[in-house]
């Protein structure tokens, strides 16, 4: 039987990694899919992980119907065996149920991957539809950390050095990155605090040993 299957995670948390990780598994054993996505920071039509993978894939638009795209190729004989749905948590709730009808209706596997709350801990109407449809939610098990070490549980949306808790939902941004609008990862009771890194005057952690060499 196909399933819906949500992986969740905060920013850090490898989400992006295992959406490409999941397509190569499956091409690898000759499977055709679809990779989704919406608002990536590498860029339209982009799914990139911090550790320097990226593959190109759909961007949603406003209107798109996802199960339509997907009737309408099989309709011309190309094969879809699964689809990849990397940045969930920005999809309509509407969309989500086009992945439900695909999964149901087609029996195709989907894999979702997104962020369950956005900054001011609220979820995500794309992350609280699919909890609401999906087969399977699944926790990733790569822990993002907080400055302080602990397990980071929440996001936190930092304006020219300082969090903030109010403003739109959705607005695109990386983690540790130059820009004014920045993302850091904080455990419940920092982010309850509004503690960050900069705030605490704890450093924050030093990248990958690889990080730089990806990079390059």
């Amino acid at each position: 039987m196909a399933e819906l299957i949500f992986y969740c995670g905060t920013m850090d948390s490898g989400k992006s990694t295992l959406a490409l990780q999941t397509a190569h598994n499956h091409r690898s054993r000759g499977r055709k899919g679809l990779l989704f996505t919406n608002l990536d920071r590498a860029g339209y039509g982009q799914i990139s992980s911090r550790l320097g993978l990226q593959a190109d894939a759909i961007e949603i638009e406003p209107e798109m119907d996802l199960h339509k795209l997907v009737v309408d190729k099989l309709s011309i004989g190309e094969r879809v065996d699964f689809v990849v749905a990397d940045e969930a948590q920005f999809y309509k709730a509407e969309n989500i149920e086009q992945l439900a009808k695909i999964v149901d209706g087609l029996s195709i596997d989907v894999f979702a991957f997104g962020i369950l709350t956005d900054f001011r801990t609220k979820l995500f109407p794309g992350s609280a539809r699919l909890v609401e449809l999906a087969d399977r939610v699944l926790t990733l098990q790569v822990e993002a950390l907080c400055w302080c070490g602990q397990r980071a549980t929440h996001n936190a949306r930092v304006l020219n050095g300082e969090m903030v808790v109010e403003g739109e939902q959705v607005v695109v941004g990386d983690v540790g990155s130059s820009n004014s609008i920045t993302y850091e990862v904080l455990c419940r009771r920092h982010h309850m605090r509004k503690v960050t890194s900069r705030s605490s005057g704890s450093a924050q952690f030093d990248p990958l040993p690889f990080a730089k060499e990806i990079n390059d």
